[in-house]
């Protein structure tokens, strides 16, 4: 018996979280013979939510754990790779392919695509909400929305996506970090004191913790925000503000308010942390009305996912396709310098940028080889650093 309703690394590698569709497909062309046909199967996204015109492929380094041992090759892009649904010719361009006997992958496709269409919903979404913030932190706080079997990889997609820490503790142990936050409400409501409160934490947390107060539990948010900077001093940090959407009013406002008020007093170096309810929109809002970094939860571990498909494009050598889908095995070529794409089918010489006419490199690269992991596995942090450089060439200052 389950203590919790998730499946384990075995059961996934099991394929036991597959739809029962693929379990009868493999029967019905083991009974008929056909379970050996070599196929060839791409990945390709629909639109991308939020009405934007890339997203960020995460996922990656899972789908080659996934399909590691089983007797197929796998090219892929890079994780961290922005990606868009379509090339600068309106084909549809493939983030991954799948080359083997159709019957020995088959069943991976629930859990395949189940990796990589969240993980890069959250990390996209992450991006956005970076490309808000510009060089101010975010740190995600959406764990706490979510099935907590899921933290490491939400946790893990959020920071590859561009956020700057994480608040949970196997979150950080995934990005190979340390967690970051605050304190919460109910630390001062025990207290019934928020002075006493802050103290507290000021005493009991090592000096490498920072102090940031919450400054909203109680009374108007400049007089909290006064109450702390005046009993910590040059400890603190910054203070926080999480008043929830029914209380806040004018969330920008009240930002200014607090920094008019720290900086009257000599607070200059207290920062304006904020979080409850945070979208890209309010980010870039708040930013500008003062706030110095901020908590953004649901809105990135709650993203919609991104709607990939995976299909069948070759048999045997032949080039084959449902409707809607072009047939064929293809390669994706991006220039560099413009990230313009241009697919063409596999083997045929690389294009020239039809935007800038430079030289294009191929973005399908091996990741898995007859079952053997070839593929380079960067850390969190390398990934990471690969998306903000991208997001640095689309026109953001991350």
């Amino acid at each position: 018996m389950r203590g919790f309703h998730v499946a384990t690394d075995d059961e996934i590698k099991a394929r036991r979280t597959t739809d029962i569709y693929f379990v009868r497909t493999r029967r019905v062309l083991e009974a008929k013979g056909k379970d050996r046909v070599n196929a060839v199967a791409e990945v390709t996204s629909g639109r991308i939510p939020d009405s934007r015109d890339w997203g960020v492929l995460c996922g990656v380094e899972e789908v080659a754990r996934l399909l590691e041992g089983c007797p197929v090759d796998v090219y892929s892009m890079p994780e961290g790779s922005l990606f868009r649904p379509e090339d600068a010719h309106g084909v549809r361009a493939p983030v991954m392919l799948i080359e083997g006997a159709y019957g020995e992958f088959c069943e991976y496709e629930t859990p395949l695509l189940g990796f990589i269409c969240q993980e890069s919903g959250v990390a996209t979404r992450a991006a956005g909400v970076k490309m808000a913030a510009g060089r101010r932190p975010v740190v995600a706080f959406g764990a706490r929305r979510m099935h907590p079997a899921l933290a490491p990889a939400l946790d893990r997609a959020a920071y590859i996506g561009g956020l700057d820490g994480v608040s949970t503790l196997s979150g950080a142990e995934a990005i190979e970090g340390e967690p970051m936050g605050t304190m919460p409400h109910a630390l001062i409501i025990v207290f019934g004191d928020q002075v006493e409160a802050w103290r507290a934490f000021d005493e009991v947390m090592p000096l490498d913790v920072p102090r940031v107060a919450l400054v909203d539990t109680y009374f108007d948010e400049k007089v909290e925000a006064i109450k702390a900077a005046e009993a910590l001093g040059g400890r603190l940090a910054a203070v926080r503000l999480d008043t929830p959407g029914s209380r806040r009013g004018d969330f920008a406002s009240i930002v200014r308010e607090v920094r008019w008020e720290l900086d009257l007093r000599g607070y200059e170096g207290v920062g304006i942390f904020v979080s409850g309810g945070l979208d890209e929109e309010a980010v870039r809002v708040l930013g500008e009305a003062g706030a110095g970094g901020f908590g953004v939860g649901t809105y990135v571990s709650g993203a919609p996912s991104v709607d990939f498909a995976l299909d069948i494009v070759e048999v045997e050598g032949r080039p084959v396709a449902k409707r809607g889908k072009l047939g064929g095995k293809k390669q994706v070529w991006r220039c560099p310098g413009c990230l313009v794409d241009v697919v063409v089918p596999s083997g045929k010489p690389s294009p020239s940028c039809p935007r800038c006419g430079g030289g294009t490199e191929a973005m399908l690269k091996p990741l898995v080889k007859g079952g053997e992991i070839v593929g380079e596995l960067p850390t969190p942090g390398e990934i990471r650093d690969r998306v903000l450089e991208q997001l640095g060439r689309l026109g953001a200052e991350p």
